[in-house]
């Protein structure tokens, strides 16, 4: 189950490691890369909606399968338009295909891993999400060695996905949702866009998925503009608050079994705000790195918990992840451009308040992922 989640995370570094190199074969300004890569957040927004129908019709490994066709093709026609045609069209097309496949196969793996938690009676899911972060984190140094090595981009990327959907379609091999809840469905008529629970859990996730993104994008350029430091302190600063995040996602299940969902999701919103304040207000470093890391436990878990939380009832629980998943990656959509334009108007450091005010209501909505009595009971 987790090489579904390392293997997602491979490949998502491994096309955006290359993401300069794209750039200067086909010779595009920033502004013209930032747009062609919106056709990733395109390719997602389309395939997040439909995915939840998907898995309940042809199982969680029969999507994840499906996925894996469409990320290697979308790779496939990347490498043919930067490095054969040099035209940014088809690399937007192959960029496309690739957001909507890695889209349905993120909803299916997590559908599978809240399938596990069920089976084991135990929080499992941030682990496999720790998982996503190591993979991203291997695929990041595989392109830094491609690079040195001079290995061309086409080779690169379809090396690295041939190799991944073998190891991949053997993995889902073990997926323990094959014939459990396919084609189950919630009451008839009744669109689980509507069910306030599934919307409070899928608001929470946006804000912690705003924490995380935000950090994403802007952390290392907030360092260097606010503390006036050196680039590299602004990515060792970054990469502080991955490590404290996945930390916190391996940790994380620990404290979930033990105190609960509600008491441990209320401690992350105000980790996460009080280190965002650190990292804002402290005009030390050695706060600011402080800051940093208790931002990074603090935006941990509210994803894979919102996920799992979304699953709680097995009837319907592909359709709510799904929602769920379209909700909180709108933070990842959205998220740049709003601390972009805060930015130019009072800096990148104190545009981060605005991701502290969405954790302010993320403390209310954390309640709404409790476990239903009716299925815990």
């Amino acid at each position: 189950m987790a090489t579904a989640f390392v293997l997602n995370g491979l490949l998502f570094a491994t096309l955006f490691s290359r993401v300069p190199d794209l750039r200067e074969r086909l010779d595009l300004s920033n502004a013209a890369l930032g747009l062609l890569l919106l056709s990733v957040s395109a390719g997602s927004l389309l395939g997040l909606p439909s995915s939840g129908r998907l898995v309940e019709r042809y199982t969680a490994a029969g999507v994840c399968r499906g996925g894996q066709v469409l990320v290697v093709v979308g790779l496939a026609v990347v490498a043919l338009g930067a490095a054969g045609l040099e035209a940014g069209f088809v690399v937007a097309a192959g960029l496309l295909c690739y957001g909507f496949g890695t889209a349905i196969w993120d909803v299916a793996m997590n559908v599978e891993g809240t399938e596990v938690e069920r089976r084991l009676g135990r929080t499992i899911l941030p682990r496999f999400h720790a998982g996503w972060s190591f993979g991203s984190i291997g695929g990041a140094g595989i392109g830094v060695i491609a690079v040195r090595l001079d290995v061309p981009l086409p080779v690169h990327l379809l090396v690295v996905a041939a190799v991944s959907a073998l190891v991949l379609f053997w993995a889902v091999g073990a997926f323990l949702v094959t014939e459990e809840h396919p084609g189950e469905d919630v009451e008839p008529g009744r669109s689980v866009w509507l069910e306030p629970r599934t919307l409070a859990i899928g608001a929470m996730v946006l804000a912690f998925t705003l924490a995380e993104g935000s950090a994403n994008d802007w952390l290392a350029l907030a360092l260097v503009d606010g503390y006036d430091a050196r680039q590299f302190v602004g990515i060792a600063g970054f990469g502080l608050f991955v490590c404290a995040m996945t930390t916190g996602r391996l940790l994380g299940p620990i404290l979930l079994d033990r105190l609960g969902r509600v008491p441990v999701m209320l401690g992350s919103a105000f980790a996460a705000t009080a280190g965002l304040l650190l990292v804002i207000v402290s005009g030390e470093p050695a706060t600011a790195a402080l800051g940093i890391v208790v931002w990074g436990l603090g935006a941990a878990l509210g994803f894979p918990v919102g996920l799992s939380a979304a699953a709680d009832d097995p009837k319907g629980a592909a359709r709510r992840v799904s929602v769920v998943s379209t909700i909180g990656y709108g933070a990842f959509l959205s998220g740049p451009p709003l601390l972009g334009f805060v930015g130019n108007q009072v800096g990148t450091l104190h545009s981060l308040y605005v991701v502290v005010a969405a954790m302010v209501p993320a403390a209310v909505l954390v309640l709404a992922v409790r476990r239903p009595r009716v299925v815990a009971g």
